[in-house]
């Protein structure tokens, strides 16, 4: 029994011994190519960031407006392009198999689409886009967001946790507050003419909420941290496509889950934020976590719609 025993040791010695040592062995080889991968993907964008800076003679008002202007409103348009193409004409069927809303916005109302694209047209002309002015000097102030070196990456991750948070308390309570009553009577009613909403949608408000709501909660952060202009055209334009995702009315494959901000253009008294995490602890998600669209509330990660998989619950026969 102890030879047995003392071989069995030895058997669990050497395949353990010899499969720490070939997972070592792995971890050191990746994390070798990650650094080297990383390495000249870093000196890739340092090289492409110095062309453009020259380009430009290190114009920092025209470098500002560029990155944190136009950029992100190509992002935005060119990503909402392709939603209203499937909302008008109801292809390419790849789009339209994930609706959220069945039977809703199939086709869109051309005549409310273009009266979405007018106000998100002027809020950003009119409003966001005279909000960079203050925010550039803020940016001045700070004196790295010109900066010839870029931030490193995990800076940036760094940084775009702390935007995600700061968005996500300031959106919160700023979106709580116009639907008190009179606000939402006066301000926040315009954006809430969507129960089914689209990816335009996301900017289409009132000129005070778009102020307020939508655009300070976003520019806040990189102003607090003195980003790069770099990592702030990053994040206005990931925050724009979000947005729109959180809006289109298409639960997409390997995409963020819009069924959250879906559901609060449904019922309006659900689902105030953009994580959930402040939803969660002010108890404003309870009746969104009874429903199947809380089910639904994931990434995707197959091609079969979840209005599929996991379908409402048909309602009883009166």
């Amino acid at each position: 029994q102890e030879e047995k025993l003392w071989r069995a040791v030895k058997i669990t010695a050497y395949v353990l011994g010899t499969g720490l040592l070939m997972f070592t062995a792995l971890v050191n080889a990746f994390s070798w190519y990650a650094q080297n991968t990383w390495d000249i993907l870093g000196r890739f964008c340092q090289t492409r960031w110095l062309e453009f800076y020259y380009l430009f003679e290190g114009d920092e008002w025209t470098i500002f407006l560029l990155g944190a202007g136009l950029v992100p409103s190509l992002a935005f348009w060119c990503f909402n392009g392709v939603l209203m193409v499937a909302d008008v004409t109801g292809k390419p069927a790849f789009i339209t198999r994930y609706r959220i809303q069945l039977g809703k916005n199939d086709p869109v109302d051309t005549k409310k689409l273009r009266q979405a694209i007018y106000v998100a047209l002027f809020n950003q002309f009119f409003i966001s886009l005279p909000m960079l002015v203050p925010m550039f000097s803020v940016m001045k102030w700070w004196g790295n967001t010109f900066s010839k070196e870029l931030p490193t990456f995990r800076w940036f991750l760094v940084e775009l946790s702390i935007f995600t948070l700061i968005e996500e308390i300031l959106f919160y309570y700023t979106h709580r507050l116009v639907h008190l009553p009179l606000l939402y009577k006066h301000i926040h009613k315009k954006h809430h003419e969507w129960t089914a909403p689209i990816g335009v949608v996301s900017i289409y408000a009132h000129p005070a909420e778009h102020m307020l709501s939508n655009t300070l909660p976003v520019l806040t952060g990189p102003m607090i941290m003195g980003s790069h202009i770099v990592s702030i055209t990053a994040w206005l334009s990931l925050a724009l496509v979000i947005t729109s995702i959180s809006h289109c009315g298409y639960h997409l494959p390997f995409l963020p889950s819009p069924e959250f901000h879906d559901f609060h253009h449904l019922k309006f008294n659900q689902c105030y934020g953009v994580l959930g995490v402040l939803d969660y602890l002010h108890g404003t998600d309870t009746v969104f976590r009874k429903t199947k669209a809380y089910e639904r509330h994931r990434v995707l990660l197959s091609f079969t719609p979840l209005s599929e998989s996991i379908p409402e619950v048909p309602k009883r026969a009166e």
